[in-house]
């Protein structure tokens, strides 16, 4: 007998602990090496997740938790085993931190990679993130460790949790201008050099920070708008615009022939289709005003750039103006005809 155990419960303990130790090694590594060779391969992310989160394994933890493994084929006092049980307890609760911790990591590292260079912004917020999340996971890590210990965590708990509520009231601004950051970032509702419709103001995206975007308005002046104020605003984004839709009237004098007035739709639609990337929809006669026949006509900009769309719209109008004086056609302005009846003279 040795220690309440004969040598054989001895080698079958120690035997228990090698095997799970070699077996577990055994499997990381290999795992490992296969998943970091068939992740070279793919162009999918799951494999280099699980590639990472492999990496991270301990192998101290991996001996405590096999420690405690062969202890249960050996006859110890309860105290050993509750320190052993503990100790294992504490070793899954840190790999599994550390596991999480990396998870969190490998993401950030991933979205860095894929916007180096485009959205410094993102990048920061992010980062940020990460760190409150790395924060957080090791806080309830100490907790869970301190819990086995057997210090009581329900004090500590009800103080943070009042200390928490403290903080989220005071800095509750902050805090949703932060999290409000995270939904840009990750819904996308505006990307860097967006062009931007808030109400009265109108201007291009920035910068994208923790609390606040920064829009650079047309006059040129710098306009910045906390995050969360933005998000509860309606935008218009222009920037993703595929195609411009465009309109514009046109009056004409009630004294141009009949014959003149069923040409002009179709004068229209051939400076519309005459120039680059447009989509003539339609051009018709549809008012008579107070002192002009007016014509309504829309089309399409497959480009959604504003000077682009100037240009064509001048170029129509200046080519309109050119047919209406080679028609003898004229453009109607606020006039008005006064009729006289000679008044009999008694």
């Amino acid at each position: 007998m040795l220690f309440g155990n004969t040598v054989r419960e001895w080698f079958v303990a120690a035997g228990i602990f090698a095997l799970s130790v070699i077996a577990i090694w055994t499997v990381q590594r290999y795992a490992l090496k296969a998943f970091s060779r068939f992740a070279r391969n793919t162009q999918t992310s799951l494999d280099d997740f699980v590639a990472e989160l492999l990496s991270h394994t301990k192998f101290w933890l991996i001996l405590v938790v096999a420690v405690f493994g062969a202890s249960l084929s050996l006859n110890v006092s309860s105290s050993i085993t509750l320190v052993l049980s503990r100790a294992s307890a504490i070793a899954i609760v840190i790999q599994v931190g550390i596991w999480a911790s990396a998870a969190i990591i490998f993401w950030v590292e991933r979205f860095v990679h894929r916007t180096a260079g485009k959205d410094a912004g993102a990048v920061t917020t992010v980062s940020a993130v990460s760190f409150v999340g790395r924060l957080m996971i090791w806080s309830i890590v100490l907790l869970l460790i301190l819990d086995n210990l057997g210090v009581e965590v329900t004090a500590l708990l009800a103080g943070l949790g009042i200390g928490g509520i403290a903080v989220a009231l005071a800095a509750q601004n902050i805090l949703g201008d932060l999290f409000a950051s995270l939904s840009i970032i990750l819904d996308k509702p505006f990307v860097l050099g967006d062009f931007l419709v808030l109400g009265d103001y109108k201007g291009t995206v920035e910068q994208i920070g923790l609390k606040t975007t920064r829009i650079r308005s047309l006059g040129g002046e710098q306009l910045i708008v906390g995050n969360d104020d933005l998000l509860n605003s309606r935008i218009l984004n222009l920037g993703r615009m595929s195609d411009r839709r465009a309109s514009f009237n046109v009056g004409v004098t009630y004294d141009t022939p009949r014959h003149l007035l069923e040409q002009i739709p179709s004068w229209i639609q051939e400076l519309v289709e005459a120039q680059d990337h447009t989509r003539f929809d339609r051009s018709h006669l549809f008012d008579y005003g107070d002192y002009s026949i007016n014509f309504e006509t829309v089309f399409y900009l497959e480009v959604p750039e504003y000077a682009t769309y100037m240009d064509v719209q001048q170029a129509i109008k200046l080519g309109l103006h050119e047919r209406f004086e080679q028609h003898g056609v004229e453009f109607a302005y606020p006039t008005q005809v006064v009729f006289t009846i000679p008044g009999v003279v008694e």
